[in-house]
């Protein structure tokens, strides 16, 4: 799998323990990964995969340095392992941009994601969550990430951007099935590129009726956008880049939080006493999400291609090189958080790498954070309690997402 052009392999794997083997294209290792996490942490913290050619950081300070250096750490190769090239990715994508191009495009993006408007969406957020929670009061279970989780801020979001009512399932659907794993290929399989191709064709199709008459939503605010180009002269966005835009922001915006609201289901069911807290205390739900983001991040592993040589750990990464910056391993590391096994609503700390840092810090994270925080609200309000089967879970295990897909609980 390493491709064509890139960096020649390091070959001192022995400066790490024969017997540790992190492949994150092998969904056995994702049940709980945080073992093997530790163990690179304190044995490996500059660890070389020689099969895939990649390296990984694990420690808190080095992943925090990484995210804080894009210079040094590119995006523009890509950010998941099975599709990081030696040539830069040609997208409007910006996650997968540096600057300046993505200084541009993350200008325009934030528009839609001031702190004003954020705080004006609470009342909608909590009208859909009391909606869908409604839903299920009859009910004797149902499924938390179906049924809620995922459903919230899709809604939340296909609404931003101005997706028809009848459309919303659809895109969400699109959206599940390009995060389809296949071990040993990952996301690069057919189920996942044909539903890559079927969300474009559909934003495309949106984007081309916007452009003959806008409709005052996101949709239309991207492709009428305009952004300075290296000349200085103003242009507007592309049709494909404004359509790849818009599929960044509806993906991102359905998926983490998605797997945020499904890890909240699961780690209270598995910490009733934290959970009874909250319930009787929702001054705690604020700190509570962000225990949850270091706890169980939802994208527990982003992908770097390094631009120079550098030296991490007595170590040489090459220029060139595919490097794994581990987000879940840093949230566990000892060296920053005391007793970090431990699920706490009540911990003090002034910052988790979940949303990550510098240029590419998650440009949706004031809106995540609120809808993690009603949605908590929420279910707590109408189902205080519940229990989940652990053997009808169903766990969704990518190279870069981890969360739960179906979390069917008992509230009866």
């Amino acid at each position: 799998m390493t491709e064509t052009g890139s960096a020649p392999r390091s070959t001192a794997t022995h400066d790490q323990p024969v017997d540790l083997r992190w492949d994150p294209l092998d969904a056995t290792l994702k049940v709980d990964p945080y073992p093997l996490w530790r163990r690179l942490r304190d044995e490996a913290p500059a660890y070389h995969n020689d099969q895939y050619d990649f390296w990984a950081l694990s420690r808190f300070e080095d992943v925090d340095a990484a995210h804080r250096d894009a210079a040094t750490f590119s995006s523009s190769h890509g950010t998941v392992l099975e599709s990081m090239s030696p040539e830069p990715v040609e997208t409007g994508m910006m996650i997968f941009r540096d600057p300046p191009e993505h200084t541009r495009l993350r200008r325009l993006a934030s528009r839609a994601f001031t702190a004003r408007r954020v705080v004006l969406l609470e009342e909608e957020v909590r009208r859909i969550a009391r909606g869908l929670l409604d839903a299920q009061r009859d009910a004797e279970s149902f499924d938390f990430v179906q049924d809620f989780g995922a459903q919230l801020p899709s809604q939340v979001i296909t609404s931003l951007l101005g997706v028809p009512q009848g459309d919303r399932e659809e895109v969400r659907g699109y959206i599940d099935q390009t995060f389809h794993f296949e071990e040993g290929a990952g996301m690069l399989n057919d189920v996942s590129l044909a539903a890559m191709t079927k969300l474009f064709e559909y934003l495309n199709l949106q984007m081309e009726e916007r452009l003959r008459s806008p409709q005052g939503d996101m949709l239309s605010d991207l492709v009428h956008a305009e952004i300075t180009d290296d000349e200085g002269e103003l242009r507007r966005l592309t049709l494909q880049e404004s359509t790849e835009f818009g599929i960044l922001l509806v993906s991102a915006g359905t998926e983490t939080v998605a797997r945020l609201i499904g890890w909240a289901g699961w780690v209270l069911a598995n910490h009733p006493d934290q959970r009874a807290e909250l319930a009787a205390d929702r001054s705690l739900i604020p700190n509570a999400v962000e225990e949850l983001l270091r706890y169980e991040p939802p994208s527990p592993v982003q992908g770097r291609w390094t631009t120079t040589d550098i030296e991490r750990h007595g170590r040489r990464i090459p220029a060139g090189s595919k490097v794994l910056l581990l987000t879940g391993a840093a949230g566990r590391d000892e060296r920053t958080f005391p007793d970090p096994e431990r699920f706490d609503v009540r911990r003090k700390f002034d910052r988790h790498m979940s949303f990550g840092y510098g240029i590419h810090f998650c440009l949706g994270a004031a809106l995540a954070r609120l809808e993690g925080r009603v949605a908590l609200e929420e279910v707590l309000a109408a189902f205080p309690r519940w229990d989940v089967d652990p053997a009808t879970a169903e766990l969704l295990v990518t190279s870069t997402v981890r969360g739960y897909n179906r979390l069917p609980v008992l509230v009866g």
